[in-house]
């Protein structure tokens, strides 16, 4: 399954892409998070120690966690922000470290979290205005990396028809 987390307030840039995975028969879901509430990560710890795979914050969040464990891909389409992605943005992908656990390991020259629920996660990211579309394309493939997963690319709202094939490739 592709889950698909929208945290700007453009709806028309996931109707774009539902209508192409629809055309493709392809399993997705659509979280429209522009206007929930999704705090940073406060960094307890509690995600690893207390409660295995649950944060304690609880805000919306909780929702998009149960559906990334169940997911493939995850993809987050983003407003820029100082040529970067959004603190939402920011702050849903800071969130997903419950799929990891503290524990490291080796892989190559890079120590890695061991993943949870033993499967990766593949990163793409959607961005909505003018960034430096390079470093979003590095920043994208550290953070699958970061969930053993691959990178799908980065790609501009303006291209979504390209972002689709990603996904479903």
């Amino acid at each position: 399954m592709i889950l698909i987390v929208n945290t700007t307030t453009d709806l028309d840039i996931t109707g774009k892409i539902s209508s192409e995975l629809d055309k493709k028969g392809t399993d997705f879901c659509i979280m429209e998070a522009g206007e929930k509430k999704i705090g940073h990560c406060i960094g307890c710890n509690y995600c690893w120690l207390k409660d295995p795979g649950v944060c304690t914050v609880k805000d919306d969040m909780e929702e998009i966690l149960r559906k990334a464990v169940k997911s493939d891909q995850i993809w987050v389409i983003t407003d820029s922000v100082l040529d970067f992605v959004s603190p939402k943005a920011k702050n849903v992908v800071d969130r997903l470290i419950p799929l990891a656990t503290m524990y490291l390991k080796f892989e190559g020259n890079q120590m890695r979290h061991v993943l949870r629920y033993g499967k990766g996660l593949d990163f793409g990211v959607i961005v909505k205005d003018v960034v430096d579309m390079e470093y979003m394309g590095w920043w994208s493939e550290r953070v699958a990396v970061n969930f053993g997963g691959k990178s799908k690319g980065a790609f501009r709202t303006e291209e979504t028809e390209e972002a689709v094939r990603c996904m479903c490739s």
